[in-house]
């Protein structure tokens, strides 16, 4: 356990704790309060005392720090061997947190239903029908997702592998929100840049497969090797689809 939420180094401390087997199935608050005791008794008393109701519990997930409720059960929110973070601000209690999320997703559901999304490129605001439109930062060409890589068509420069790196990637472009949607492609895949490279004919889009299909022209793919196209730009190899197709025509034979 380490607090080292001060700007004079001085005041840290940590402690190597093996909790008792009974400390395991009780409140974190518990833990807290032995770190607290023991602070004040070295350092607090003379330069920086704890109070206990202003002060919580975190440990860090995907680096970054997580609140602990104060009635969140020990060995239920702390793995074995991790680094607890004494913080400053009161603890929340399990009722507390949910209350708040069931708000919070109740207003997001509220904007949902009476707003629409900007329909730029990466841009995530939303805004009522007819306006205000606010400014926005956004991209000007689509996504391309290929195999396990992820970028901006108009920023190739900029790729990333894992999803929030990839919505963390800034837009190239100013303007103003728009609900205009914009045509052609949403996405673009590995097939998408093979044919650019090469200078092949144009993709036909999914809305130009469909006409097709309903036209009975010659152009039309069938379903399944159409669908076999996309999973492979998705990353599924051309062997693995094969199998799963047998295993279901084998199945419903």
């Amino acid at each position: 356990m380490s607090y080292d939420d001060n700007e004079n180094e001085a005041l840290f401390k940590t402690l190597k704790i093996t909790l008792p087997k009974s400390w395991k199935t009780g409140p974190t608050s518990k833990l807290l309060a032995q770190f607290i005791d023991s602070y004040n008794d070295s350092l607090g008393m003379k330069q920086n005392v704890l109070n206990m109701d202003d002060m919580h519990l975190a440990i860090r997930q995907d680096e970054k720090l997580v609140d602990l409720c104060s009635d969140a059960i020990v060995i239920d929110t702390i793995p074995d061997r991790a680094e607890v973070y004494v913080m400053h601000g009161a603890s929340k209690t399990l009722a507390a947190t949910e209350t708040e999320q069931t708000e919070l997703k109740a207003k997001l559901d509220h904007e949902r239903a009476t707003n629409v999304a900007c329909t730029h490129f990466g841009c995530k605001q939303r805004f009522p029908p007819g306006g205000p439109y606010p400014p926005c930062t956004y991209h000007k060409m689509p996504p391309v997702f290929h195999e396990t890589v992820k970028f901006w068509s108009c920023c190739p420069a900029k790729k990333a592998y894992d999803w929030n790196d990839f919505e963390a990637i800034p837009g190239c472009c100013e303007g103003t929100c728009t609900e205009i949607k914009e045509e052609g492609k949403q996405f673009l895949g590995g097939t998408d840049l093979r044919k650019e490279l090469n200078g092949g004919p144009k993709l036909k889009s999914i809305d130009d497969f469909n006409s097709a299909q309903a036209a009975g022209g010659a152009s039309a793919a069938p379903i399944l090797e159409r669908l076999q196209s996309v999973m492979e730009d998705l990353g599924t190899s051309k062997e693995l689809f094969d199998q799963v197709v047998a295993g279901i025509r084998a199945e419903l034979e």
